[in-house]
């Protein structure tokens, strides 16, 4: 009997699996150099290739082929989740020579027919010069106790910067980092850092018994993915209140936004204790879109936002004055916190992104064509 469990819980945690026919579309995207698979019925197999969408050279999969396909990959946790729900959210690992790669799989139906959309997560987890992300991003792993979220849509690359900034901290102290992720992504390798990463479903059964658990592990930085609900951001604010370096990401469009966005999350009585909370134990919101690169072998970077939780930003926060928040980004630049302006005259100036692609999604394009003429704009007093 031990050995039978033996061997299941080696395959469950190695990534051993049988060999599975939907495992040859996976494959076609790795070669690719592609981010992210789409199945649809009705249509081939599309994948996003730095941004752009493009099908597979093979015909359109109908109802029984998908569903020969995707229904081998649900195990019987998501198997129940998909009945119950009509979609699941799991990882999913396919070996391309001789190497692993992991997925972000959704599953999903709409109109009546089964579908999946994958997201492929790199082996390997590069710095912050290898994302093109500010200076700044190192200070804010220096933290020992609050609250750092990372802002953005789907697709962002979040994610990617959250575990550029967990592995800095690896290779520079010696920490206890726990994770709980909705299904793990990055894999970590442990330089100086104890890494414990838990997995929803698979190692705990929810995300609240999972942060019960916490709290008797010994972490000094917890990341616990996205913001989802109240509940969720409670339990990571109480986190940061006694004594964690927390780390979460929220869809948000911009870091000054992200503030509403975690208050919408609650009643309005609440808000006022809410902003105490926020003012005091976040040291930073970054917010990023990710952008078509015009410099060789570079697909993507990311245009960044960042907003450290300095006296200015704090009493506005309290004051209930977030409409000032992006003039004191802009007033505090000398501190590292920059707008998405500013970031994006960076990437220009970088050779990085072209003008067009920054004036397209340039929050301010006057303010943006200013500052490409070298024009100054006045910083406005906001106490």
């Amino acid at each position: 009997m031990t050995d039978v469990v033996g061997d299941e819980l080696a395959e469950r945690y190695m990534g051993k699996r049988q060999e599975l026919e939907v495992d040859k579309i996976f494959r076609a995207l790795v070669k690719l150099e592609g981010s992210d698979l789409h199945m649809k019925v009705g249509r081939p197999p599309i994948v996003r290739v730095n941004g752009t969408l493009r099908e597979l050279n093979r015909g359109a999969v109908d109802d029984e082929e998908m569903v020969r396909l995707l229904f081998p990959m649900l195990d019987e946790r998501n198997r129940g989740i998909f009945d119950e729900t009509g979609g699941a959210d799991f990882a999913y690992t396919v070996e391309v020579d001789e190497v692993t790669w992991r997925f972000r799989v959704n599953m999903l139906q709409q109109l009546g027919h089964m579908g999946l959309v994958a997201r492929r997560v790199n082996n390997w987890i590069p710095d912050f010069a290898g994302l093109n992300l500010p200076p700044i991003m190192e200070s804010l792993c220096k933290f020992d106790q609050g609250m750092i979220l990372l802002a953005g849509v789907t697709g962002s690359g979040k994610s990617t910067t959250i575990a550029s900034m967990l592995n800095w901290v690896n290779h520079n102290y010696r920490k206890h980092i726990l994770t709980l992720e909705d299904p793990i992504e990055f894999v970590f390798t442990e330089d100086k850092c104890l890494i414990n990463q838990r997995e929803i479903g698979m190692d705990v059964v929810d995300f609240e018994i999972g942060m019960k658990h916490a709290v008797r592990e010994d972490p000094d930085i917890m990341l616990v993915g996205e913001m989802r609900d109240k509940e969720t951001f409670m339990t990571a604010i109480h986190a940061a209140e006694t004594g964690h370096l927390v780390f979460g990401t929220i869809h948000a469009a911009s870091a000054p936004t992200t503030i509403g966005r975690i208050l919408d999350l609650f009643p309005q009585d609440m808000h006022p204790a809410l902003r105490s909370a926020i003012a005091f134990n976040m040291r930073g919101i970054v917010a990023q879109k990710l952008l078509k690169s015009i410099k060789p072998n570079v697909g993507r970077v990311p245009t960044v936002e960042v907003m450290t939780f300095n006296p200015t930003v704090r009493k506005l926060v309290l004051e209930e004055q977030d409409g000032k928040l992006g003039d004191a980004i802009r007033m505090c630049a000398n501190e590292g916190m920059q707008d998405f302006t500013m970031s994006l005259h960076d990437l220009v100036e970088k050779d990085l992104i072209d003008r067009a692609t920054a004036f397209e999604v340039a929050p301010n394009v006057e303010a943006l064509k200013m500052a490409l003429k070298g024009i100054a704009v006045a910083k406005p007093g906001i106490l």
